[in-house]
């Protein structure tokens, strides 16, 4: 077992500290970084601005409803970039709408999961996440 490098796109800031202590109470605590939309995130992921010396993540946690750049935009370019494309993504949202569920899967999301409302199985839920990414999923190899 490994810790993972974990990206959460979300601009909502009580989910956000959920999933990093979610994340934080696993065995192998994951390294979270945060960031609160699609544009920060692309800049993140292409090292840009204030990113300069980011590190890769194995794994993207992405809310569907954010500002500027929502969570769909914002994987699509994910999934259209050819330096992105393989890190894998797990739309955690509150929209259990069936549009969006089908749209994320055309647009190559890992997997769609909706965010429970209670705080105990919005955790357990994160933690299977991590535990299955960790433990289970063979992920692609850092190239840096």
């Amino acid at each position: 077992m490994r810790s993972l490098q974990i990206l959460v796109v979300d601009d909502d800031d009580a989910d956000a500290l959920m999933i990093e202590e979610a994340l934080g109470a696993t065995e192998r605590s994951a390294t979270v970084t945060r960031v609160a939309d699609g544009r920060e995130a692309l800049e993140y992921l292409h090292r840009e601005g204030p990113y300069t010396g980011a590190l890769r993540p194995d794994l993207i946690l992405l809310d569907l409803n954010m500002p500027r750049m929502d969570g769909r935009e914002t994987l699509a370019a994910i999934k259209t970039d050819d330096e992105l494309k393989a890190i894998p993504v797990v739309i955690l949202t509150t929209s259990g709408a069936a549009p969006d569920i089908v749209a994320s899967y055309q647009h190559r999301a890992n997997a769609y999961v909706t965010k429970p409302f209670g705080l105990d199985d919005f955790e357990a839920t994160v933690r299977q996440i991590d535990r299955f990414y960790r433990e289970v999923a063979i992920l692609p190899r850092q190239d840096d």
